[in-house]
């Protein structure tokens, strides 16, 4: 990260790319359809699930990083989930690498080939890089900030990205991942339901943000604030042109693990959502 601004410096985003497709081809694609049953246990409930592909490459990634960046806090899902101090630490860090290791772990354990990796750098809480990458295809999905977003590892060959255009609720599709709303709210989120386009939940954060980074969705909302799911998401959708606040309309931070998020590719769309949505935070 240079000294005068926030964005990430070419030397080390390559190094964070390197990183992260080296454990996902070393410890996450050669388990992928190949995992044993000692090799998948539960965390909260059978459907939070970890395997030896997270911890494996959550190690890989941290001990690169903390070897090539040692200055940097890395914060890693799986290490939460030893130590949930460490969420502490992301507020107050100038440097902080987020890690989760293979979002979607449900759905890789169970074969589904959507799953990712993703990677978010924070200054004091404020995301400003983040990859989304997509291992099963080598895929990168990424944002500088005010550097724009993009799509692709080779520099010379990568797309830039424009979030939707799209303002008009009934010409909406997006992402509510219902079971993860408090079930007092479930009711009035899917009388909601027909009032869009269409309603999704792909049950993995890396593939949502990359389709609204992309302009193929039009928005997520978001009922947990893990900040290893949303850090760079968010921020990649920012740089694709896109809007992500709280619902409440305060700027997000990765130190912040309740309440809700919205995300979408227009300002008008945001402002649509938030009003619909406005009963989760009355």
């Amino acid at each position: 990260m240079t000294s005068s601004s926030h964005y990430i410096d070419r030397d080390i985003e390559d190094f964070l790319i390197a990183t992260v497709r080296d454990a996902a081809a070393k410890a996450i694609m050669p388990r992928f359809r190949n995992l044993s049953g000692a090799e998948v246990s539960q965390k909260t409930g059978e459907t939070d699930l970890v395997t030896l592909a997270d911890t494996e490459a959550e190690r890989m990634m941290t001990e690169a990083i903390r070897r090539e960046l040692p200055e940097a806090i890395v914060v890693g899902e799986e290490a939460v989930s030893a130590d949930p101090s460490l969420l502490g630490r992301i507020e107050g860090a100038p440097f902080c690498v987020i890690l989760d290791p293979v979002d979607g772990t449900w759905n890789f354990a169970h074969g589904l080939g959507l799953f990712g990796v993703i990677l978010a750098v924070c200054r004091y809480g404020e995301p400003v890089y983040g990859l989304l990458y997509d291992p099963v295809t080598d895929d990168m999905i990424g944002g500088n900030m005010g550097r724009g977003a993009f799509r692709g590892i080779e520099r010379l060959k990568r797309e830039k990205l424009r979030a939707s255009a799209k303002t008009e609720l009934g010409t909406l599709s997006g992402y509510i991942p219902l079971n993860v709303f408090p079930r007092e709210v479930q009711p009035d989120l899917v009388a909601a339901v027909p009032e869009f386009l269409r309603i999704l939940n792909l049950r993995c954060a890396v593939h949502e943000y990359r389709m609204v980074a992309q302009g193929h969705m039009d928005f997520c909302l978001s009922g947990t604030l893990n900040s290893w799911d949303h850090a760079a998401g968010s921020l990649v959708v920012r740089e694709a042109g896109g809007v992500s606040k709280m619902l409440t309309g305060e700027p997000y931070s990765a130190a912040v693990n309740s309440g809700y998020l919205l995300t979408a590719g227009t300002s008008a769309a945001w402002n649509a959502l938030a009003e619909r949505f406005a009963f989760l935070v009355r």
